[in-house]
């Protein structure tokens, strides 16, 4: 009897985790802030603002059509001290119907 509800328990907790994991990819905004909670940055997580970085979009266009990707710019980016820089640039590829984010720098 015990050992049957610790297994379901278990398996309640995986299926929670694949429901948080597949929601929190579903738009590219919450997969941005996904990538810096994740990433070491929560708090930047929930009070930047997003926007399309159209500079990046415009002229990397063909780049990104084939990756099926679109990049976005923080408008309050987190300070990254190692490198003494702002990290304000990332794109976002979408893969089926999730979205992942990758730093995408600043040149």
């Amino acid at each position: 009897m015990k050992k049957k509800v610790i297994t379901t328990i278990i398996i309640v907790c995986c299926i929670f985790i694949g429901y948080v994991i597949s929601h929190s990819h579903s738009t590219p905004s919450m997969a941005l802030r996904t990538y810096l909670f994740m990433s070491g940055h929560p708090i930047d997580a929930f009070i930047t603002g997003i926007k399309d970085d159209e500079l990046h979009n415009r002229i990397d266009k063909q780049s990104l059509e084939m990756q099926n990707a679109k990049c976005y710019t923080l408008t309050k980016p987190p300070f990254e001290s190692a490198t003494q820089s702002y990290l304000s640039n990332y794109k976002v590829i979408k893969k089926g119907s999730q979205y992942y984010v990758e730093y995408y720098g600043e040149a």
